[in-house]
C-alpha cells in the first residue's frame, strides 16, 4: 500500500511507457462462446475454452491492463480511483451509515478487479463452501472446490512455511509472499501469539485460524492478474478475440440464449454464440445485464418498460459485502513506510522498481494476516485482519505527520443484506446499487468486537518498543455509543460486493443459477463469477472468483469434475467453550 509514494514520477512515467493492446475483433461474427466480461472469472473461463479448442469472444468495455499504475503493486490505490480503470460506482446513501454514499470501485479493465485491487489473496475458509453446498449449492463444498484451487494455483511460500499438500503448483495464477522485512509486520504476528491466538503459515492451506504471513498475487515484484494469468495466454492461442463494448443485453430467443447485443463507438452491434452465452462482469454489472434482457423480478422489470422473459425475483437481491476500520497506531520509532513519504522517497521507491522491479513497490506492503474467532461458539474466524507498517487511508491520506501503522479488520459475516436495481431501460446509466450496511445490531456489536479485540493485540509486549499512542479512534473514546458513532462515520467497504445472481437449488425462487452455473429458465445461458456466491466467504474475494470461473469451464465444456479431495480442514478443538 505505497499507493502516494509514487508520486507525481508516475504521472511522467505512464507518458512515455508504451502500452500493448489485444487484438479487437471489429465485425459482427459468429462464435462458439460470448463471454460478458474480463474479468477475474471471465478470464479464466477463456483460458479454458480456449484450451479445448474453442472459439471465444470476450466483449469488454474496458481497455489494455499494461499501465505502470497496474503493473506496480505498491501503486494500487492509484487505478482503483481512477475513470480509465474503474467503473466509478458508488452506493446510494446508506441509512444505516447516517446517509452517506460508499464508493464501489469494480474493475473497467483486461482483467476487471483483479487489475485494480489488493492483490491479496484468500481463499476463504473451508466451512465457507461447505454452507454453499448447504444453501443449495450443491457440488461446492470444500472438498470440491479444494482441487480447482490447486490447478488455478502455482504458489511460492517465498521461504515463510505452508502447506503444500492443500497448494497447488504449475496452475496459471502467480502467488508468492512478500519479504515481511519490516519489523513491525512480525511485532503483530507475535502480538496475536502474545494476545493468546493461534499462529499459522497458510491461512490457505489447512488451518485460516490465527496470524501468519499473507499470500500476494504478484509475480517478480508486477501484479500477476487475471488477464496476465488466463487471458494473455488465450489470445496468443489465436482462439480468442477481445470486443470492446458496452453490453446492452443478451439476445434470447424462445427462453434460449442465443447472442449478444452490444454498443460499439455509438452503434449497435451483435454478436452470436453457436454454443453459450457466458455472463461473468461482476456482482454489479451481471444482474444489471440480467435485468434488462427481461431477467429478473417481473415488477421491477415491467416498471422499466422491459418485457419479462424470465421471472426470477433473486436477481440483484441478496448483496453482501465486507466492511472495514483502520484501528491506527502511532509509532515511536522511525520504522514505519513514513520515510518514503516525502519527494525524494517518492522518486526513488518508483525509479527502483522501474529499473529493476524490486524494493517498497514490488509489494503490496500487506504482507502479514490474522484471522480470529469473535467469541466462544463460533466454529471458524469470522474477523479478518490485514496489517499495514503505515497509517493512511485508501484516498491517500494520513492521518498524522509521522510514523504510524495499522490493521484494517472487520467481520466476515454480516446478516444484512442489499441489492442491485436498474434505475431505468437505459443500459449507459449506472444500477442502483444499495448496501443496506449495519442494518443488524449485531453488526454493530460485531464492530465494537473488532475495535476491543485490536485494541487488545496492539497492546501486547511485541508492540511496547514501537507503539506509542492510538490515532482512531482514540484512546478517548470507549463506551458503546462513542464506538457507535466512530463506526457509522468511518467504516469504509472493503470492495468485496457479491451474491447477487445466487446459486442455489433449480426450486428456490431466490436462486438465479443451478449449481452447474446455468441460468434457470433460460437456456445456453450462464453466470460465472462472485454474483453467484450464496454467502460471501471469509476474506477478499478475487481468489474464489476466480476459482469459480475454473469450475465453471469445467460445468460448460460438459467435463467431468476433479476428483473430490480428502483433505480435512483444521478447526479449534475448544471452539465452543473459549474464544481462542
Amino acid at each position: 500500500m505505497l499507493w502516494e509514494l509514487i508520486g507525481n514520477s508516475f504521472a511522467y512515467t505512464s507518458k512515455v511507457l508504451t502500452t500493448l493492446s489485444p487484438k479487437i475483433c471489429e465485425a459482427i461474427v459468429n462464435t462458439d462462446y460470448v463471454i460478458v466480461g474480463a474479468g477475474s472469472a471471465g478470464c479464466a473461463i477463456a483460458f479454458r475454452l480456449t484450451e479445448a479448442g474453442h472459439k471465444v469472444k470476450v466483449i469488454e468495455f474496458g481497455g489494455s491492463d499494461r499501465g505502470p499504475l497496474i503493473q506496480m503493486p505498491a501503486a494500487l490505490s492509484y487505478p482503483m480511483n481512477m475513470h480509465r480503470y474503474d467503473w466509478g460506482y458508488w452506493s446510494e446513501p446508506e441509512p444505516y451509515l447516517g446517509g452517506r454514499k460508499l464508493a464501489c470501485p469494480r474493475g473497467k479493465v483486461l482483467g476487471g478487479s483483479s487489475s485494480i485491487n489488493g492483490m491479496v489473496y484468500v481463499r476463504g475458509h473451508a466451512l465457507d463452501f461447505d454452507k454453499w453446498a448447504e444453501m443449495g449449492a450443491v457440488g461446492w463444498s470444500f472438498s470440491d472446490i479444494l482441487p480447482y484451487y490447486k490447478r488455478l494455483e502455482n504458489w511460492n511460500s517465498a521461504g515463510h512455511g505452508g502447506e503444500k499438500s492443500f497448494r497447488g503448483i504449475g496452475g496459471r495464477l502467480n502467488i508468492t509472499r512478500g519479504t515481511r522485512t519490516n519489523p513491525l509486520n512480525l511485532a503483530f504476528e507475535k502480538a496475536g501469539k502474545q494476545a493468546g491466538y493461534q499462529t499459522t503459515l497458510d491461512y490457505n492451506g489447512k488451518q485460516q485460524e490465527g496470524f501468519g504471513p499473507m499470500d500476494q498475487t504478484i509475480k517478480n515484484g508486477k501484479r500477476w492478474s487475471s488477464a496476465k494469468a488466463y487471458l494473455e495466454p488465450a489470445i496468443r492461442s489465436g482462439k480468442c478475440e477481445i470486443i470492446r463494448g458496452l453490453v446492452t443485453k443478451i439476445i434470447i430467443n424462445k427462453k434460449q440464449a442465443e447472442g449478444v447485443e452490444y454498443l460499439q463507438n455509438g452503434e449497435t452491434k451483435f454478436v452470436y454464440a453457436s454454443k453459450e452465452v457466458i455472463v461473468a462482469a461482476s456482482a454489479i454489472n451481471s444482474p444489471k445485464i440480467l435485468l434488462l434482457s427481461g431477467i429478473g423480478p417481473a415488477e421491477e422489470l415491467k416498471t422499466n418498460g422491459i418485457e419479462v422473459i424470465a421471472d426470477r425475483p433473486g436477481v440483484g437481491k441478496n448483496l453482501q459485502d465486507h466492511l472495514e476500520l483502520y484501528i491506527q497506531m502511532m509509532a515511536k520509532r522511525p520504522v514505519s513506510l513514513y520515510k518514503y513519504w516525502n519527494p525524494i522517497g517518492k522518486a526513488l521507491v518508483g525509479l527502483r522498481w522501474l529499473l529493476s522491479k524490486s524494493g517498497p513497490g514490488a509489494s503490496n506492503q500487506f504482507e502479514s494476516a490474522g484471522f480470529i474467532r469473535s467469541k466462544a461458539g463460533v466454529k471458524y474466524p469470522d474477523i479478518q485482519y490485514h496489517f499495514l507498517p503505515l497509517a493512511v487511508r485508501y484516498d491517500g491520506r494520513l492521518p498524522i505527520k509521522g510514523h504510524g501503522f495499522q490493521a484494517h479488520v472487520g467481520p466476515m459475516r454480516s446478516k444484512s443484506r442489499g441489492y442491485v436495481a436498474l434505475r431505468s431501460n437505459d443500459p449507459i446509466e449506472a444500477p442502483k446499487i444499495q448496501f443496506n450496511y449495519m442494518s443488524h445490531d449485531s453488526d454493530w456489536a460485531d464492530f465494537r468486537n473488532c475495535i476491543r479485540l485490536t485494541r487488545e493485540i496492539f497492546s501486547q509486549p511485541a508492540f511496547k518498543l514501537f507503539a506509542k499512542a492510538e490515532i482512531s479512534p482514540g484512546a478517548a473514546l470507549q463506551s458503546d455509543d462513542e464506538l457507535n458513532s466512530f463506526i457509522r462515520d468511518n467504516v469504509e467497504s472493503a470492495y468485496h460486493p457479491c451474491g447477487t445472481c445466487k446459486m442455489g437449488n433449480r426450486d428456490d425462487l431466490m436462486s438465479v443459477v443451478d449449481p452447474e452455473t446455468r441460468v434457470i429458465g433460460i437456456d445456453k445461458l450462464r453466470v460465472a463469477d462472485s454474483s453467484i456466491f450464496p454467502q460471501i466467504t471469509n476474506g477478499n474475494l478475487n481468489a474464489p472468483s476466480i476459482m469459480v470461473g475454473e469450475k465453471a469451464s469445467d460445468h460448460i465444456l460438459g467435463k467431468n469434475l476433479l476428483p473430490r479431495s480428502n483433505e480435512i480442514p483444521w478447526i479449534s478443538p475448544n471452539w465452543e467453550t473459549s474464544q481462542r
